[in-house]
């Protein structure tokens, strides 16, 4: 029974899955209170995400590791997109950030009805990695800004939130570095020394022990203040429909975002633990978890990177934890809100600030530099944009990238001519030079691509500079391996018409080998093969049968 409500868990691992449970609490809590913060919501924001928004996710999901709740990321899209709506703070805010949450849910719920899970693999690695790395270093400005005591408008742009902060730093509160910096050496030093540690609750209770003893906010050391007490209420955004439209880009870059960097981390901790998943499964609960968030007061909810990791490195292989967490969220919010009162806010942003460090990628662009740095300057393209035009457009960039990396990638296919043995030579002649052709006149060419409008020209120009090479007068015979051409549309079509004029022109036969069965019949109505033309089960049997039709051939004609 325990193991079909929840799989993976045995009584073995019971005791094990309850201490991860008492972890995540510790981790969770204080970091949805800051993201909370960094979207502009009252604390209770991120305290609810924990609780009905998990519970829902648990039982749909097909992961067995994978945390659902809002991340940095997320946080930082909401703010920059209902921000440009309503002022941050108000009841409109809130509402558009509940309505923004449910619209996330229509939209994964959609996909995973028309099984879309395929479009997380759309934004590349390079392209996620700079955006999240761009959403990060806005994320990191504004709680440098809170650890310095400075007022910055969470609801501005990164330039303008780096020039408050400069502007500002007259303002600064000498308590408020103090308590920032005892937390970030706490968190850093601590981390590295005794990594079960749950630091970050540390540096709560201290540092809010430590404001309540010395009265540090009279001295301007900004606190939490009261949090409302009490379960999540359901409700339901009522805002007119011309906010609903404006609120769907966005909405769209959060699923997307949610989408890729989810389905990534939940296969990856499956095949590394051998359990099966299932994205399609995981968008409907994605969708049923956004909808639960927003009908309980809380924002977006995406993949919790770093918790899940956190949950990894305890052993837990369940999604026992992730009910505790919720558990233990609604008596904190029954019993102990009252604690949560005097929090500064400068241990809130060290905690921050340091929990969204890992996201600014910085081994990640180090190893694109050393593999591909075309793709580095994709991701470094997406980082640029997403921090100086913004969340929204930097998605829209991420998008572009990702078509023009696709095209040129499509555009340049590997265009090989094979030897007999049907692998990719020099020439179709043993030990004979790049170029030449068998005897008889037969060339064999391959494309290692689609047939489409990108590669189409590429591949007629290929072909004719490949006979060219050798003169023309010396091919009689040109075979198309077909076995990688695995499409064709009618920009790829025309190309090949083009080709087939020429070859006609020069007086070079034309077929086929390796056609696939199923591609055979919309090659034949695209007008690739014709009727008339060989196709030949291998390159070997094309040679050896072109060879011999030419030796039949009357001497001096062709």
């Amino acid at each position: 029974m325990m193991n079909r409500l929840l799989p993976g868990l045995s009584r073995r691992s019971l005791c094990r899955e309850l201490l991860a449970g008492v972890t995540l609490i510790a981790i969770a809590i204080p970091i949805n209170i800051g993201y909370a913060q960094i979207a502009g919501l009252p604390p209770t924001a991120g305290l609810y995400a924990l609780v009905l928004p998990t519970i829902v996710w648990v039982f749909l999901t097909s992961s067995r590791q994978l945390i659902a709740s809002p991340d940095a990321s997320a946080a930082a899209l909401v703010a920059a997109s209902v921000g440009g709506l309503a002022a941050a703070g108000s009841q409109n805010y809130a509402t558009m950030a509940l309505a923004q949450a449910i619209i996330c849910g229509v939209l994964f719920l959609a996909m995973a009805v028309l099984k879309l899970g395929f479009l997380a693999s759309f934004l590349s690695r390079p392209i996620l990695i700079g955006f999240v790395a761009g959403l990060a270093l806005d994320v990191f400005v504004s709680q440098v800004a809170k650890m310095l005591g400075v007022h910055i408008d969470s609801g501005n742009g990164f330039t303008e939130k780096l020039a408050q902060t400069f502007t500002g730093l007259g303002t600064l509160n000498p308590w408020s570095l103090m308590i920032s910096s005892c937390a970030i050496a706490i968190l850093l030093l601590g981390r590295r020394l005794l990594p079960v540690v749950p630091w970050a609750l540390v540096v709560l209770v201290v540092a809010t022990g430590a404001v309540a003893v010395t009265h540090a906010d009279a001295a301007g050391v900004k606190v939490l203040g009261e949090v409302p007490a009490g379960p999540p209420v359901l409700t339901w955004p009522v805002i007119d429909w011309q906010h609903w439209l404006a609120l769907v880009p966005s909405a769209i870059a959060l699923t997307m975002v949610a989408t890729a960097e989810g389905l990534l981390v939940s296969r990856s901790y499956g095949e590394k633990h051998r359990y099966p998943t299932n994205a399609n499964r995981d968008l409907l609960a994605f969708g049923a978890a956004n909808i639960a968030a927003g009908a309980s007061g809380s924002f977006s909810v995406g993949a919790s990177t770093s918790r899940t990791a956190a949950m990894d490195e305890t052993g837990s292989r369940t999604q026992l934890p992730s009910l505790i967490l919720a558990a233990g969220t609604i008596l904190l919010l029954l019993f102990g809100t009252a604690l949560l009162a005097e929090i500064p806010s400068p241990a809130i942003g060290a905690i921050v600030a340091v929990a969204v460090l890992p996201l600014f990628g910085l081994d990640e662009f180090r190893e694109l530099w050393r593999l591909s740095r075309f793709e580095f300057w994709i991701g470094i393209s997406c980082l640029v944009a997403t921090v100086l035009v913004g969340a929204i457009a930097g998605i829209v960039v991420a998008f572009v990238l990702a078509l023009v990396n696709l095209a040129r990638r499509a555009a340049s296919p590997a265009i090989d001519v094979l030897a007999e043995d049907d692998d990719p030579a020099a020439s179709l002649l043993d030990g004979a030079p790049s170029g030449t052709v068998t005897a008889g006149g037969v060339i064999v060419v391959r494309m290692a691509a689609p047939l489409f409008f990108a590669n189409g020209a590429v591949f007629a120009n290929a072909v004719q500079h490949a006979i060219e090479a050798v003169g023309s007068d010396s091919v009689h015979h040109l075979v198309v391996d077909m076995e990688a051409i695995t499409d064709v549309d009618v920009t790829g079509a025309g190309a090949f018409s083009g080709l087939r004029s020429w070859l006609s022109g020069e007086r070079i036969s034309l077929a086929f080998s390796r056609v696939r069965p199923g591609e055979r019949i919309r090659l034949t109505r695209f007008d690739i093969i014709r009727d008339g033309d060989p196709v030949y089960d291998t390159n070997r049997a094309a040679v050896q049968s072109l060879r011999a039709s030419a030796n039949q051939t009357p001497e001096g004609s062709r």
